[in-house]
């Protein structure tokens, strides 16, 4: 099946030839292309074009959950009939294993697994395996972890046709063997069973909204199939046939199993006699009960805590061989989009170490085998050799696509919108504060919004501070302001609650803000992260998607990054002027986006649903932390439980709903609470009981 775009717009501006000049870059066999888009200049809905007119399957890699929620959103829309999957990490939470030597902790793995998410991940696998190239697959950084081996996954797959000769107790068999789990009750998702000749199977996931079946034998001959309702057992169609997927992606043999505890043995018997040679018998014991037990647990149930760390020996790799990942699912042919490439590409290139230099403390002080640090994510040389074919999107590529993609960058600076760049203008740092006032004064007065960004979390909260001194509607916003806290501070901005926003790093905040009309950076001059050229030209597009829009930087020197800023936003500001004289076009403000960033959050504004639970502590506009520490004192360890338990339901339950910003912060919640129960810090009594004598 082809790839078929369906929009109610057009490509206009330059984006009909960026689409050319990228359709004919990967067509000519270059492996390298970079696609320069100005902020609002549609660049996903170019990519969509250029992935319908090359017809091929296509990965789509983002740096973090939310904006992969995103994207994956905006193409389902573009290919509602073609297969658009989502692949992303699976644990709403995650600590791993780890051992810190320096004060010999051993923090032990603790982690949630989001069912919904593992349902997504299977689809993926399931649909890349089935043959199909109308495949899109929005995926974060999780694509670069082991997923299981592609030849077992297959293999374990069940396909099944009317008139297939295949004896009853074979078929439950392999239904074990991919993992389903047998009963009586209910069905569940990856569960079947049995009545007679008759066999009930619920699959891991829905394919085609087909979720549950209904095999009919007669002998050993399958005499029909259907799809049935889950709860009513009524059959909804006939099918021909249907392939049931194995329920999880770690799946495997068992003639793998039975050589992978073999190899397991010997390998445990070298790591102790070295332990041993080196004169660490604590070493040596650790790893001899810590192995033992795993092994134990492998064969009787199939599985253990922290299996991943033996896959090397399942997956039947040679030591130091990287494991298998989505990557290997992929058709040859398939092409990879890194979105915002200049930080994905450097997350990308960061994952391993960290991975490394954990297991080799576990390795070092007998908690794990050798083995252990071949289950991690690739090397960036890994990555580029099983993505031979790469389009990287960002308004501020980096030198690595620059120097990779030669002179294969392909330009997008025409907004659909006809807005032009804002314009840039440098300020001396003398009387720098009443400038800005004065400016703020008019952009206020025309019902306009104001950005400042600042070098420090403490400059940030003193300017918000004088602001409101002199009478303006001010908020600062920080990595230390909670994650809700910060949906809140930008619906009040959208809501015209407040009228400056100060900030260190806006950019981490993803800020799309059409009512932004000026956009102040203070200590320009500053170079380093926050003040480099990609930095100031991110913060300077905060203001791109307004008529009006404006940026002031203050600065007493002109450093390299503001000369080219500067140069380059001129040379933008002057191609997008001309487009629009030769082509008459107004230029018109970006639309407002919609009214909530967070679906949780706006819910929650409205109306206090049954199933969302709203904890006291942030009753009205989430209070500040340390304004209710006091009342921590006086709930019991029934009371913290409960709240634990709360948070939970309510992050998984975000996190179902892809609203992985309000997840976060649930889980955070979490934590405090878990500590406070670790920290003793609750009383014993219940409260009632406890100020009982000021009652009497």
């Amino acid at each position: 099946m082809e790839f078929k775009l369906v929009s109610e717009y057009q490509p206009t501006g330059d984006q009909p030839e960026a689409i050319e000049q990228l359709v004919n870059s990967i067509c000519e066999g270059r492996g390298h292309t970079t696609l320069l888009g100005v902020t609002g200049s549609g660049k996903t809905f170019t990519i969509a074009n250029v992935i319908q007119q090359l017809n091929r399957p296509t990965l789509v890699i983002s740096h973090n959950k939310t904006l992969a929620a995103q994207l994956y959103g905006e193409f389902k829309n573009f290919f509602p009939e073609n297969a658009v999957e989502y692949f992303v990490s699976y644990y709403d939470y995650y600590q791993p294993e780890a051992y810190l030597p320096t004060t010999d902790t051993y923090i032990e793995k603790d982690l949630s697994i989001n069912d919904e998410i593992e349902k997504l991940r299977l689809k993926t696998v399931a649909t890349l395996l089935s043959g199909r190239k109308d495949v899109i697959v929005v995926s974060s950084v999780s694509c670069l972890y082991g997923c299981g081996n592609p030849e077992d996954f297959h293999q374990t797959a069940i396909e099944l046709s009317v008139g297939d000769v295949i004896p009853r107790k074979k078929f439950l068999m392999r239904l074990v063997e991919a993992l389903y789990t047998r009963t009586e009750l209910e069905l569940q998702p990856a569960t079947f069973r049995v009545t007679g000749e008759t066999i009930d199977i619920m699959a891991a996931f829905g394919e085609f909204g087909n979720q549950c079946f209904r095999i009919m034998f007669y002998d050993d001959e399958v005499e029909a199939i259907y799809s049935i309702d889950p709860a009513t057992g009524q059959k909804l169609s006939s099918l021909d046939s249907v392939t049931l997927y194995p329920t999880n992606l770690f799946v495997t043999t068992q003639d793998r199993i039975n050589r992978a505890i073999s190899e397991i043995y010997l390998d445990l018997g070298k790591q102790i006699a070295f332990f041993e040679r080196e004169g660490r018998e604590m070493e040596a014991q650790r790893i001899k009960q810590r192995v033992e037990y795993d092994l134990e647990m492998i064969k009787e149930l199939g599985y253990c805590s922290g299996i991943e760390n033996y896959s090397r020996y399942f997956d039947g790799r040679a030591a130091g061989t990287r494991p298998f990942c989505l990557l290997d699912f992929f058709p040859k042919d398939f092409i990879t989009v890194i979105d915002e490439s200049h930080v994905t590409v450097p997350q990308i290139r960061g994952m391993y170490g960290g991975d490394h230099a954990r297991k080799e403390n576990l390795v070092e002080y007998g908690f794990r085998l050798p083995a252990a640090k071949d289950n991690r994510p690739l090397r960036f040389h890994e990555f580029e050799a099983l993505t031979p074919t790469k389009i990287y999107v960002s308004a501020t590529p980096a030198d690595y696509e620059l120097t990779k993609s030669e002179d294969s960058i392909v330009e997008q600076l025409i907004r659909p919108t006809g807005l032009v760049d804002p314009p840039m203008e440098i300020h001396p740092t003398k009387n720098q504060i009443d400038t800005l006032m004065e400016r703020i004064s008019g952009v206020v007065r025309n019902g306009d919004k104001v950005l400042v960004t600042t070098i420090t979390k403490r400059m940030a909260e003193e300017m918000s501070r004088y602001l409101e001194r002199v009478g303006v509607r001010s908020r600062y916003i920080h990595s230390d302001i909670d994650t809700l806290d910060r949906i809140s501070i930008l619906e009040d901005l959208r809501e015209d609650m407040i009228d400056v926003l100060v900030g260190v790093n806006l950019l981490r905040e993803g800020l799309d803000l059409p009512e932004v009309a000026l956009v102040a950076i203070l200590d320009a001059d500053k170079e380093g992260f926050l003040r480099n050229v990609r930095s100031i030209t991110q913060i300077a597009g905060r203001a791109a998607r307004h008529t009006n829009g404006h940026v002031m930087l203050f600065a007493d020197k002109i450093t390299d990054s503001i000369y080219e800023s500067v140069v380059e936003s001129n040379r933008r500001r002057e191609k997008q002027i001309r487009y629009n004289i030769e082509n008459s076009i107004i230029p018109r403000s970006a639309q407002k986006s919609g009214k909530g960033q967070s679906s949780l959050l706006s819910e929650r504004e409205e109306r206090k649903p049954a199933d969302i639970n709203v904890y006291p502590l942030y009753e009205e506009h989430y209070a500040p932390a340390e304004a209710a520490e006091p009342t921590h004192g006086y709930m019991t360890r029934e009371n913290i439980e409960e709240q634990i338990k709360r948070a939970k339901k309510d992050m998984e339950r975000a996190a179902k709903n892809l609203d992985f910003l309000a997840a976060s912060r649930y889980r955070d919640h979490m934590y405090e609470l878990q500590k406070l129960l670790d920290d003793g810090s609750y009383t014993e009594a219940p409260i009632d009981e406890k100020f009982h004598h000021l009652k009497e």
